[in-house]
Order: structure tokens, then sequence, then C-alpha cells
């Protein structure tokens, strides 16, 4: 199951020559903190949308008070167990179908291989069946791997700065664009200065990418 969702297999469904573009999914292509917010209730719990974190952010619905960090853990482990209903962020199908006219697309996550196959089961429902990597940590090594393979231009999508950033450090050359999916969120999290563009919704990340394809 890890090799089905490993770098090496991401490598056999990218050609050669044509442009990539990597795309993270929560928060970009899947409505993650939707998604949880709606399990949480399910537990007679809310996310309090206060800072860029979940842990401290999770609490009861009955008096308000955050839950401890190790129960946020474990109800996160429960969750990503079964991501295979996420629905999309608005406007991403329309892009990525858009896109991948002209370049391959690939599908960089933080989950483990376990998770990995109700991911995929997720993202081939709504359309958007492209190669998914399981990734753990920062993905700059794996965004210059990919990109290093296709040997042409490359593209980056991320909600985290820190993401961003380790892209920047170890792939220079991948244009890197700033996108948070989720509007109660934007707020939340400036601009990446790692960003080579900020996109406010995926209309203007195509548009984005389309005019650099076409350059």
């Amino acid at each position: 199951m890890s090799e089905a969702f490993g770098i090496s297999a991401a490598l056999t469904r990218i050609k050669r020559g044509r442009p990539l573009v990597i795309v993270d999914a929560d928060e970009v292509i899947l409505r993650f903190v939707a998604g949880l917010d709606t399990f949480l209730h399910r537990q007679s719990l809310f996310l309090d949308l206060t800072s860029y974190r979940l842990h401290g952010n999770v609490k009861r619905l009955d008096d308000k008070k955050a839950i401890l960090d190790v129960e946020v853990t474990a109800l996160l482990e429960e969750f990503r167990n079964e991501l295979d209903w996420l629905e999309p962020v608005e406007g991403v199908k329309e892009a990525l179908t858009e896109i991948a006219v002209s370049a391959d697309i690939v599908v960089l996550s933080n989950i483990t291989p376990r998770q990995a196959e109700p991911r995929a089961r997720n993202l081939a429902a709504l359309g958007l069946d492209f190669p998914l990597v399981a990734n753990s940590g920062l993905k700059g090594p794996a965004v210059r791997h990919l990109a290093n393979h296709t040997g042409a231009s490359a593209w980056f999508i991320d909600d985290i700065p820190q993401q961003l950033a380790s892209a920047a450090e170890h792939a220079p050359s991948v244009t890197r664009i700033h996108l948070v999916g989720d509007t109660r969120l934007r707020p939340l999290l400036p601009p990446s200065p790692h960003a080579n563009f900020y996109a406010d919704d995926w209309a203007a990340a195509a548009s984005f990418i389309q005019s650099q394809l076409k350059a």
C-alpha cells in the first residue's frame, strides 16, 4: 500500500518534459476544516477558529472549554482514517481540469500510507484522479524530486507557509503559490513571503498558472 502512494509510483504517471503542478490536499483541494468541524459536532465538540491551529481550538459545545492536546491528536487520527467524504474547495475541479490539459498534476499530502487509500477515493469521487503522494514532514525534498523528474516548469500550491518555505529552500526554481481554500481561515494566515503568488481563490491560481504556461 505504501508503494502505491510513494513518489516512485507518482513518477510513472508524470511525463518528462511536461509542465508539472504539485498541489496540497487539505484546504487547497479539499475542505478539511469544514469536514473536521462536522465530525467534531457529532461528538459534541466544535472548532473555534481563533488561530490557524487545531490543538487548543477544539472545544466542548456545552461549556466552550478546550479539550486536551492528546485528545485532539486522537480525534485527528480517527478523522483522518476515513478521508473519503470531504467536499472540494470552490472552483478547484474546474481549475485543475483546465490546467491538466497543459500540465501534469500531482497531489502531495501529509498523510500516512494507511490514510492515503480513503484520500485517493475522495479525490477520485470528485473527478480529481491524479497521482497521490503520501508525504511526512516538510515537503521541499519531495517537491524537488518531482520537479527534477519532469525537467520542465513546475508549480507548488500549499496553504501552509512552512511548506512554501521548505519548497523555496529545496526547490527554488519551482514557482510557489499560496492558496487557502476556506474563506474563514484566510484572515488567520497572512500571505507567505516565500510564495511567488498569493491566490485569493482557484480562479486566480489557475489564471496565474495559465499565463505562465502560455508565456
